[in-house]
């Protein structure tokens, strides 16, 4: 019974730390911005977009940034960044965030 009670307190705890609590987003800049998952409360969703690149993780970071750019997103939160089975070849899915409601934007 004691075994059943801690793994129930270690499966709740562990799903606690997977609930993050609503941040506000920086505010819109001339160029998309990243954000975290906490800050994407709210607003409107975009898509998806999805860039490979032969590098290192930055380079595909930088290719996310810039499709991005190119489809209006005002934020984007990259959920996949990995290498492939191929040596220097990564790869990475982002989500696109439009403006809050309310907001203009800067873009």
């Amino acid at each position: 019974m004691s075994r059943l009670l801690l793994l129930l307190s270690l499966v709740l705890c562990g799903c606690s730390t997977l609930q993050s609590t609503p941040q506000a987003p920086p505010p819109p800049a001339s160029q998309p911005q990243e954000i975290s998952r906490a800050q994407s409360a709210g607003l409107p969703k975009l898509g998806n977009i999805s860039a490979s690149t032969r590098g290192s993780p930055d380079d595909v970071q930088r290719a996310i940034a810039a499709r991005a750019s190119q489809a209006g997103a005002v934020y984007y939160q990259i959920i996949v960044l990995d290498d492939t089975s191929f040596p220097g070849l990564w790869y990475a899915t982002a989500i696109l965030y439009g403006a809050p409601s309310g907001s203009a934007g800067a873009q």
